[in-house]
């Protein structure tokens, strides 16, 4: 059994729900498509207890669901945890990362202008603190893609929670999983890349408690975000069926 692992459970029971969850994700195990478990225990060299418990972490994910008569079948997509970490990086490496992106790219556009306004008219001098501290260790970890990803996203969590307002700082729930792999992509194809100047100038704006100038700096950072994106795969990111937006 050749298979890679990210999954945070160990072993082989580990490999196998990356494994399981990759196929689900990138479609190579389709909606409505019976699991047949002994087949896979054979296949993967592994116990049916191993393939069975590997099954219950992706039923509590959403993915798979199973019933008397019928067995154990993926579920349609809109029943899925899309917003599991796990869940997001099996779609990031199976093929939907397109999707992915376009969907990460609107919800942020939606949620963060709003938190760097608040962050401008609300923050505390510690919260400041937390958002320069973070653009520090963004500036070190420049050249580690993973590193400088988790980074980043504790840079949109304090601006987050600068925000002031309790509900909109946990949206870093929905954003967290997908920042991540988005950071990661973009990071490992250009490590040179210097994101930090547009992140300072979100800081600066909110250390001068200015909002508009805050909300503006967070719009041009997101910009240039999905400006890096399609420098990286063209017009590959913008997914099928998609309408324009104005």
């Amino acid at each position: 059994m050749t298979m890679s692992s990210s999954y945070p459970g160990r072993g082989v029971h580990g490999r196998v729900v990356e494994l399981l969850g990759e196929r689900v994700a990138s479609g190579m195990i389709r909606e409505g498509d019976t699991l047949d478990l002994r087949s896979l225990s054979a296949e993967l060299g592994v116990s049916m207890s191993v393939v069975r418990e590997s099954v219950r972490v992706l039923a509590a994910k959403g993915l798979v669901d199973s019933r008397q008569k019928r067995g154990t079948f993926v579920r349609p997509r809109t029943e899925w945890n899309l917003l599991d970490a796990d869940v997001v990086r099996w779609r990031a490496r199976g093929g939907d990362t397109a999707r992915l992106m376009a969907d990460l790219a609107e919800l942020r556009a939606l949620i963060e202008p709003a938190a760097a306004r608040f962050a401008a008219q609300r923050r505390t001098e510690n919260q400041l603190a937390d958002l320069d501290q973070a653009l520090d260790c963004m500036d070190r970890t420049r050249g580690d893609p993973r590193a400088h990803a988790l980074a980043d996203l504790e840079f949109h969590r304090c601006l987050l929670a600068a925000s002031g307002n309790e509900l909109l700082s946990r949206m870093d729930l929905l954003v967290a999983p997908g920042l991540v792999e988005r950071d990661i992509l973009v990071h490992s194809a250009d490590p040179k890349a210097d994101p930090v100047p547009a992140h300072r100038a979100v800081v600066d704006a909110v250390r001068a408690r200015n909002p508009d100038a805050a909300e503006q700096a967070m719009r041009a950072l997101l910009a240039a975000a999905d400006a890096d994106l399609r420098r990286l795969a063209g017009t590959a990111l913008d997914p099928p069926n998609r309408k324009d937006r104005p």
